[in-house]
């Protein structure tokens, strides 16, 4: 079995993100399972291109990207990504798309093709709080969700795909406004792990 595993670069101004630190601690290979990991720019139309490549060049049998999502307290699996681009900032390329479909000849939404309810209900076992989500945003974790998932529909569909959401590190909230949560990248490449086992 090869999993691709995504993160994605810095963005808004943050000299880390951690998706990216976090998934570089994840082992290269669980349970015989080869690990692929692939860093994804943090930009609505190259990111777009970069995981059709990255698909296309190790096809793999399962996808799994993983981003950041400041504020949240927990680990995220996402159900649903739904067909807008709508940036409350702008990426790293300065583009900030506003109420703009994705593919216009995809449907309104995707839902993932991972088990995220047994693998939320191992990474709470393991010790780290996990939810399932029902909203990834609209900003480029969505939008790259909805492009693999379009993508595995319609060229990849013996490989299944999904999207997991992750807190910022304690670095990244240092001086922030309480509440500010954080969780250690050990923790959240162990949860990681966690899920990948789940899903092999």
């Amino acid at each position: 079995m090869k999993i691709l595993l995504t993160a994605f670069e810095p963005f808004a101004g943050s000299p880390v993100n951690s998706a990216q630190r976090s998934v570089e601690l994840v082992p290269d290979t669980i349970n015989g399972a080869e690990v692929v990991k692939v860093l994804l720019p943090t930009e609505f139309k190259r990111s777009t291109e970069a995981i059709h490549k990255a698909i296309t060049e190790h096809r793999p049998d399962v996808v799994l990207c993983i981003g950041q999502a400041g504020g949240r307290m927990e680990i995220d699996l996402e159900r649903v990504a739904i067909n807008i681009d709508d940036g409350r900032i702008p990426d790293n390329a300065g583009f900030q798309p506003q109420e703009e479909k994705i593919f216009a000849d995809g449907p309104a939404a995707y839902f993932t093709t991972l088990p995220i309810k047994e693998m939320t209900k191992e990474i709470c076992a393991a010790g780290f709080p996990a939810i399932v989500s029902d909203s990834a945003g609209t900003y480029v974790c969505n939008h790259v969700m909805y492009v693999l998932l379009y993508y595995l529909a319609k060229e990849f569909p013996q490989t299944i795909g999904g999207f997991m959401h992750v807190p910022a590190l304690p670095e990244q909230v240092i001086g922030k406004m309480p509440p500010a949560p954080s969780m250690s990248k050990e923790s959240i490449a162990s949860a990681i792990t966690v899920a990948l086992k789940v899903i092999i």
